[in-house]
């Protein structure tokens, strides 16, 4: 049984990645911080959120006591922090200022790993700080990178599809060459080693651009060399797939989906338990707790859900609770103009208009005509006080700006800062930027696209005045319609 225990709004931008201590849970975002909640309440902590880096922060991971937390980002750096006082302990340059993609913690070992867009993966000491390795491990970059249980191997995967085995001094033990068709997204290992006959076995999963979460079978016979088979091939979702994780016993694995779905199977026999669809976006992130049994989930729609997994009593509606202290009705995973009579009649009554509801539904009033009310249509229906229609007004106002906060179309947003663009430019790449962005980019020794990694022919920027056009043209819309 599942049931949905919180839900978190308090990022600015998509939520890129979610992370779990046994006291902690961490997220990360596209508006540059992270934030890190109590895993027993989710209270945010006094600390959070943590001003992480200058560009949005893809991938943060607790290391195994969660007593550090590790964030990276296209500012070409890994950050180590204290999650409970939100002190940095280190700041780890990646030696290329390439931007990095992906972080791993190496149980035991006190390895820092980073995947980075230049096709490097860097290792580094922990607590010293030193650069052990940064190596070449793929032609594209590295979009997803974990370590083995023991600490002493881990993979890598690119946006070319490839998945390879490294042991810690970066040396090839195995590549599964286009283990997904149109790239790796993510991959994690199992928590535990199988040890017997003189093999050892742990089982890995990836999820791909081609709509497919993967189960295989990493082994190596006692002086053979390491393997991987492929036991599983799970297409439970209708789209790519951009995140995995295996749980603490390993007999789940959890997936989300570009679908807007979260997918939960049965790691052992490959067969599909629970799909869950509480999202509006795409799910960018998952993870499980290691302690209890609660599944967080992120996505581009801003929020952070976090479920109960078992026999545990459940949650009913009525207790779901946002962090902003806030009820989650649950028409709100709809936009305004899919709402049905009831779920506007429900919303009036939460918003504390009860004695509208019977106006409204005498009136067959839905979510599109909501959308379209205004001073003198009230006045129709026969809501005779000016104070209350103009309330009634203001809320319905706020319902629009909090449901197309989050709707900006992504080719007005910035593919360096994710912030809306005002002033956008086309560089070489064919690709349009903010411009102090991409200037910045340059000025930083960047030589090559932020988006296809692929040396710029120039630093030319030319304006991109249609797209600066189609954007204020997008704002006044939305001005107009809140």
């Amino acid at each position: 049984m599942l049931s949905l225990l919180r839900t978190l709004r308090h990022h600015g931008d998509e939520v890129t990645c979610v992370s779990f201590s046994p006291s902690h849970l961490a997220t990360a975002s596209a508006d540059k911080t992270l934030r890190v909640y109590d895993a027993a309440d989710f209270q945010e902590l006094p600390c959070s959120p943590l001003a992480a880096h200058n560009y949005g922060v893809p991938c943060c991971r607790f290391s195994p006591c969660g007593g550090q937390l590790l964030s990276c980002s296209a500012d070409g750096v890994l950050k180590v922090w204290r999650p409970a006082t939100g002190e940095l302990l280190a700041a780890l340059q990646h030696p290329q200022r390439s931007p990095l993609r992906a972080c791993a913690v190496a149980p035991g070992s006190g390895l820092l790993l980073a995947g980075a867009c230049d096709g490097s993966a860097a290792l580094w000491d922990f607590p010293s700080g030193s650069l052990r390795r940064c190596s070449a491990v793929s032609e594209a970059s590295v979009v997803a990178c974990c370590f083995s249980p023991c600490g002493q191997m881990f993979v890598t995967g690119c946006s070319h599809g490839d998945l390879k085995l490294w042991d810690v001094d970066v040396i090839l033990q195995h590549a599964e060459k286009d283990a997904h068709d149109l790239g790796v997204t993510c991959c994690s290992f199992a928590p535990q080693f199988k040890v017997g006959d003189g093999c050892v076995e742990v089982r890995l999963a990836s999820s791909g651009q081609d709509s497919k979460l993967k189960i295989w079978m990493t082994s190596q016979s006692e002086g053979a060399a390491w393997v991987m088979k492929l036991l599983h091939t799970l297409t439970g979702q209708a789209a790519p797939v951009l995140s995995c994780t295996f749980s603490s016993d390993g007999d789940l694995v959890v997936s989300g989906s570009v679908d807007k779905s979260v997918t939960i199977y049965d790691a052992n026999l490959g067969t599909l338990l629970h799909t869950l669809k509480q999202h509006d976006r795409y799910v960018t992130a998952v993870a499980v707790s290691p302690t209890s049994g609660l599944i967080a989930t992120g996505s581009m729609d801003r929020s952070v859900n976090v479920w109960r997994m078992g026999d545990e009593e459940a949650v009913s509606e009525s207790q779901q609770e946002s962090c902003q202290g806030r009820k989650l009705p649950g028409h709100s995973s709809l936009l305004l103009a899919d709402w049905t009579e009831q779920d506007v009649q429900t919303w009036l009554s939460d918003e504390g208009l009860q004695e509208l509801v019977s106006i409204f539904q005498a009136n067959n009033i839905d979510g599109a005509e909501l959308n379209q009310l205004s001073r003198e249509t009230l006045a129709e229906l026969g809501i005779e006080s000016v104070g209350l229609r103009g309330r009634l007004l203001r809320k319905i106002g706020a319902l629009k700006g909090e449901q197309s906060s989050s709707e900006a179309p992504d080719e007005f947003m910035c593919p360096i800062t994710r912030e809306l663009m005002r002033d956008p430019v086309i560089a070489a790449d064919g690709y349009s930027y903010e411009r102090d962005a991409i200037e910045g980019w340059v000025r930083g020794k960047h030589k090559t696209s932020p988006m296809t990694n692929l040396p710029l022919q120039t630093t030319l920027l030319t304006p991109n005045r249609s797209l600066k056009t189609a954007i204020t043209r997008w704002k006044s819309s939305q001005a107009t319609s809140s």
